[in-house]
């Protein structure tokens, strides 16, 4: 059985192209979504995930209507073809229960693991750049050694607070605790 997805990102577009070449094409249930592309409640989308069987191909009328992103994509097409349901965009004319197509989206899949490999290359590089210029990635020290010196020493005071101690160096009360309970003042 083809089983038809359309989707529209708005309230004002409408969705009679998608279903009339759905249709055409030969689409028996149709399932569709209102929403964004970049969203990831679809209750359409994942209808007609839950609805297709074995046997049956998913048809959409163009790629960008399936997934968020080509990552996305795959996975959705992936978890597809491994319970035996085919894939076809009308547009693209791919169609997953072929051979040529299938090649068509392992060649996408390439593509998406090479582009995730060299963002992270290119993220591991820049950590090494900005520690090469002794940067240091991850979040500012609330306090600095001479800070959590000086609040054990008002500390000692019996006239002095934890909530005065807290507002003289703009810290929460769990913030200091864990300063002096650690070693930070060795710095």
């Amino acid at each position: 059985m083809l089983v038809g997805y359309a989707r529209v990102s708005t309230q004002d577009q409408t969705l009679d192209l998608q279903i009339d070449a759905l249709k055409n094409f030969g689409c028996e249930k149709f399932f569709t979504d209102v929403a964004s592309g970049a969203k990831s409640d679809r209750p359409g989308l994942e209808e007609a995930l839950g609805y297709v069987r074995e046997g049956d191909a998913l048809v959409v009328w163009r790629l960008d209507r399936l997934g968020r992103s080509l990552q996305h994509l795959i996975e959705v097409i992936n978890g597809l073809e491994s319970r035996g349901v085919g894939f076809r965009s009308l547009q693209e004319s791919i169609d997953t229960t072929t051979s040529g197509g299938r090649l068509v989206f392992h060649i996408f899949g390439a593509l998406a693991e090479f582009e995730r490999e060299i963002i992270r290359e290119r993220v591991t590089a820049g950590l090494a750049a900005a520690r090469a210029r002794g940067r240091k990635g991850g979040r500012p020290r609330a306090m600095s050694g001479a800070q959590v010196t000086m609040a054990r020493a008002m500390l000692n005071d019996s006239k002095v607070s934890v909530k005065n101690v807290c507002a003289t160096f703009k810290v929460s009360k769990a913030t200091l605790y864990r300063y002096l309970s650690s070693n930070h003042d060795v710095r």
